[in-house]
Order: structure tokens, then C-alpha cells, then sequence
């Protein structure tokens, strides 16, 4: 056994070999330092401390521990009281340490357990479990710290995916002589299912998609991120709903077997001050009517897209004038819930848009998306369990807006209330 001297070093390195885990050993007697030299300095490069003070500073002076074993019972900063200061430090936090000592009261043991140590090794030694011990908690740290930088891997690409994904949504809506539309866009996890474009024809006519992939995660994200290149191939007839649903039901058949897409297509038509609608398997169109004054559901819908070549869809054509508002919304909205487990459903809405008819797009959509937080009696961004996708569309005199509309290429993308 080395001597007293020598263990008295603040620092005892038995071992050069860089592949060895370094461990430390703060024991105020030198007798135990040198048996746990004895029991693992063939296997583990090792520091060495007699009280407290000096080991925190090992810690902040020298390469960092693996991990420590440490005595519970030291005179001036016991071990609990180092263990805490290392807890403490996000530098130092996550090195596990497993307490020595020669106590069996279940009380100490817990506050250790408190304090943030892994394990105890009870005084005097059996060789095998402290070897059994200190390898097995070396072998979880390093699963942790594995499992660390995969998750950080995983992270940073859900990032980039995430990027990608809000660089293939318009970045801005058509600004349009006679028509105001508002979007907002709020993805329940990194990347979404949901999503929503455009396709401009002229100053006079433009179509809309909105389409929600079942399932959350990259691969509903993957899938979404394919509609932008479906819609576009389906440009040249855009006045033709029914036709685009079955062009982009055509593109996503055979090519996934467990998600399928909901879309709704709506094609605006100024001149005419008509809008043409259909439906795969989506929420109904919701529309006010300043004539009426109410609001109304509309659903055509044929199935949803990617599961039949040859689904047929059908449009219907609605008359709009000055004041009228339509609603695009994804399913996220409808199953909105609360803490008793119900749903915000077609009908609340419906009365939100009735009740709110006068509010500007923006505001309008602003306030109901706060509306949906405060139904759910959670805190904003807690309670949502899907994609939220909501699209609104006003109808306005086209005699008294500004010159600075403008309208996109074909085929090109744009970018206090009661219930």
C-alpha cells in the first residue's frame, strides 16, 4: 500500500493510459484511498483528495472526473455538502458520485440520494462491488451521454427540417384588389402535416389549398412538403377544383401506406364574384354572409387523397359579394380540447365567426387562436395536440383599395370577444 505521504498528494495519478476513465477519490483517511487504489487503479486513471475543498478544486483545476467516489464524513465540508456544490454547477453537474461511508442509517442515506449521488459504498470495501459499482455507473453515464448527443443530433435536424419546411410556405398572402386574406400557421411539434399555398392566376384569380397529412412528425412534414410540387403541376387548369384534388390524389397514390391527406381547394374568381370548393375528406368551408348575417358550412367532399387512383371529387360554386368572409381551417381547430376532454367543434366556431364578423382578418384570426388557449384552460402552446392551420378570406369593394396590389405568376406562391 503507498504511504501516508504520498497519499496525502492532493493528486495521485497511478495511470497515463489516455483510453483509461479518470476517476477521483476524496477519503480524509489515506488507508481508504489506498485500497480503492488497490481495488481499481489497474483499470482506471485515478486522482486523489483528503477533504472537500481540495477535491472541488481538483475538479475546476484538472481534466474532469469520470466520475468520484466520495466519503461522506469529512471534517470542515462534508461530503453531502461537496456533492451539492458539484449538483450546483452546470460544469460539474452531471458526474456522477457514488458516497463511501461507514453509516447504515437509512436517514443519511437518503439525504445523500438528496444531495445527488448515484449509489453508496458501504465501508469497509468488498473489492467486487466496488468494482461492480463504479463500472456500472460509469457504463450509464456514458449511455447518458450517448444518448445526449444523439438526441442534440436529433434536435439540430429537426431544426433543419424545420427550416426547410416554413421555407416551402408562402411567406406572405396575394395581395389582391378586392380580396384580404390572413393566414396563421402553428405547428404542433418542430415540423407538421399541415399545409397551405397558393396558386395565382392573375389580378382576378387565384386558388387556395389547405391540406392536413394524418400522423404528426418528419414523415407527415415529408409529405407535406410534396403538396407545393404536387400543386403546381396542377396550375394549368387551378380553376377547376375538382380536377386538382384528383391531379394531387394521382401524385400521392402508391407512394405511402399509412398516412393519407385531407385538402380542401378553392378557386376565387373576382370577375365573376364567384368561388368554386371542393373537398377530400376536410373540414367544411365556412362562410358569412353579410346578406344573411350568419355564418354557414359547406362540405363537398370526396375521400381523402392517396389511398384511390381513381377517387372521384365534385365542386359546387358559391355566389360572393362585398362583406362576405370565408373560413379555411385544418381539424386542429375542431378537436381543440379542454380540460373535461371536449372538443371546441364546428359549432363553436361557427359562432366565434358569427359573433366576430366585423373584426379584421388578422385580429380575427389573433383572437381566435388566444380563444382556443383560453378554452383549453392551459397554458399557451400545452394543450395542443395537432397541427393548426386557419385561412381567412374577405370579400371587399374593389373600387377603393390601394394601387399597390399585385398579383403572382401562375403557378407561383406568395407569400373582449365572446363565444
Amino acid at each position: 500500500m503507498a504511504s501516508s505521504a504520498e497519499l496525502e498528494k492532493h493528486i495521485t495519478i497511478l495511470s497515463s493510459t489516455n483510453d483509461k476513465k479518470l476517476l477521483l477519490v476524496v477519503d480524509n483517511e489515506p488507508a481508504y484511498i489506498g485500497l480503492a487504489i488497490l481495488i481499481l487503479g489497474s483499470d482506471y486513471e485515478i486522482l486523489s483528495a483528503t477533504n472537500g475543498v481540495n477535491a472541488l478544486r481538483l475538479v475546476e483545476s484538472s481534466p474532469m472526473p469520470d466520475l468520484i467516489l466520495l466519503d461522506v464524513s469529512m471534517p470542515d465540508m462534508d461530503g453531502i455538502e461537496v456533492c451539492r456544490t458539484l449538483k450546483a454547477s452546470p460544469k460539474t453537474r452531471e458526474i456522477p458520485v457514488i458516497f463511501l461511508t461507514g453509516q447504515t442509517n437509512e436517514e443519511d442515506e437518503t439525504r445523500g440520494f438528496e444531495a445527488g449521488a448515484v449509489d453508496y459504498i458501504h465501508k469497509p470495501f468488498c473489492p467486487a462491488v466496488v468494482k461492480a459499482r463504479v463500472q456500472t455507473h460509469i457504463m450509464l453515464c456514458e449511455a447518458r451521454k450517448q444518448l445526449s448527443r444523439q438526441l442534440m443530433s436529433i434536435n439540430n435536424e429537426l431544426e433543419m427540417a424545420r427550416e426547410i419546411q416554413l421555407s416551402i410556405l408562402p411567406d406572405g398572402t396575394p395581395k389582391m384588389e378586392g380580396l384580404e386574406i390572413a393566414a396563421r400557421y402553428f405547428p404542433m411539434s418542430a415540423v407538421a402535416g399541415d399545409f397551405y399555398d397558393f396558386i395565382c392566376v392573375d389580378e382576378k384569380h387565384l386558388g387556395v389549398l389547405i391540406a392536413d397529412v394524418s400522423g404528426h412528425g418528419l414523415a407527415a412534414a415529408l409529405i407535406a412538403s410534396m403538396l407545393k410540387i404536387a400543386l403546381s403541376a396542377q396550375s394549368s387548369h387551378a380553376c377547376e377544383p375538382a380536377r386538382v384534388l384528383a391531379g394531387l390524389n394521382r401524385s400521392f397514390c402508391g407512394l405511402f401506406r399509412s398516412h393519407y391527406v385531407t385538402a380542401a381547394y378553392l378557386f376565387v374568381d373576382l370577375e365573376k364574384n364567384i368561388v368554386s370548393y371542393a373537398g377530400a375528406g376536410h373540414p367544411p368551408l365556412l362562410l358569412w354572409s353579410k346578406q344573411a348575417g350568419t355564418a354557414r358550412e359547406f362540405e363537398e367532399n370526396g375521400v381523402v387523397l392517396g389511398l384511390f387512383d381513381e377517387a372521384h371529387f365534385s365542386s359546387i360554386q358559391l355566389p360572393v359579394q362585398t362583406g362576405d368572409r370565408l373560413l379555411l381551417y385544418t381539424d386542429g381547430v375542431l378537436e381543440f380540447k379542454n380540460l373535461g376532454d371536449e372538443e371546441f367543434g364546428k359549432d363553436r366556431l361557427r359562432r366565434f365567426v358569427e359573433a366576430n364578423h366585423a373584426v379584421p382578418s388578422n385580429r380575427l384570426l389573433d383572437t381566435l387562436i388566444s380563444r382556443l388557449w383560453v378554452w383549453s384552460g392551459q397554458d399557451p402552446g400545452s394543450a395542443q395536440t395537432d397541427d393548426i392551420t386557419v385561412l381567412v378570406m374577405d370579400f371587399m369593394s374593389q373600387s377603393g383599395v390601394s394601387s399597390s396590389a399585385h398579383f403572382c405568376l401562375p403557378g407561383a406562391a406568395s407569400g373582449e370577444i365572446d363565444v
